[in-house]
């Protein structure tokens, strides 16, 4: 039990506080849409924004997994492919009011430009890319309209900040996010709104995991992995989480148009 003294009409009176009920989350009242919440470092995203106290609509393609982040108070799923327009366009519709939009994805493309088909690259590039496009267009004008709003991109090292070997395309689109962070940045600045991207290294995900299993030689796919990795290991999604929730919170308020790297050390 805590004391406080507190003057009052010329008297000192002594109140009592029980330390529980002074508790907030970080993200208490704040209204978050995502997308590629259903696995990996969103679903992880997801989570830990709720347990801040955030409201959090955690939207994906995949139904199925998506259903597992109904047991988590604060957090409401709804499938979307933030690839077409007019879905996007259609949960926009439905939100009354939006603090924080983090756009989380995306796809790895394994190769280097001659293994890269026209095909790969207009995939890519469209859900990379165009669709962090169509959900800021949809979601910024209700941001300007109560002049707040923080919008978080998800980038990586594996672009414009280091070149990676067979990440030809997903680099550029990656370099492409952060291009489209720092201008949505500078053109509403002013405006009450922020914009940041979270930059990782390797992250240990299911999509991570997929990709290992799908080389001719897994084994030693992940031991190449392994051995890039400065620390010894690879990162967590719950770590990057940790930091999504810095972004998404009042404690970054001056933080706008800049990349978070978390990758242990791999670009040095």
């Amino acid at each position: 039990m805590t004391h406080m003294f507190v003057k009052q009409d010329v008297r000192t009176k002594l109140f009592t506080f029980q330390p529980s009920q002074c508790i907030m989350g970080r993200l208490d009242g704040k209204v978050i849409v995502m997308s590629a919440a259903a696995q990996g470092i969103g679903r992880a995203a997801a989570i830990a924004f709720a347990k801040e106290g955030a409201q959090v609509t955690a939207t994906d393609i995949n139904g199925e997994k998506l259903k597992e982040l109904e047991s988590y108070s604060g957090i409401k799923t709804k499938v979307v492919d933030v690839s077409k327009r007019e879905q996007v366009e259609a949960l926009a519709k439905e939100m009354d009011h939006i603090d924080v939009l983090f756009n989380v994805a995306g796809f790895v493309h394994h190769g280097s430009i001659l293994d890269c088909e026209e095909k790969d690259w207009d995939f890519t590039m469209n859900l990379n890319v165009r669709s962090m496009y169509l959900m800021i267009k949809a979601f910024l004008p209700k941001m300007l309209a109560r002049k707040s709003g923080n919008i978080i991109n998800m980038a990586s090292v594996a672009s414009s900040i280091k070149g990676v070997p067979n990440r030809c395309v997903y680099s550029t689109s990656k370099a492409a996010v952060i291009g489209l962070t720092k201008s949505v940045a500078a053109d509403f600045i002013d405006q009450g709104i922020r914009c940041n991207c979270v930059c990782p290294g390797t992250v240990d995900t299911p999509s991570l995991r997929d990709r290992i299993q799908a080389r001719p030689d897994p084994e030693q796919a992940l031991k190449d992995f392994l051995a890039r990795q400065k620390t010894g290991r690879m990162c967590t999604a719950e770590e990057v989480a940790h930091l999504c929730v810095y972004l998404a919170s009042d404690e970054s308020a001056y933080v706008t148009g800049t990349e978070h790297i978390i990758d242990g050390g791999w670009r040095l």
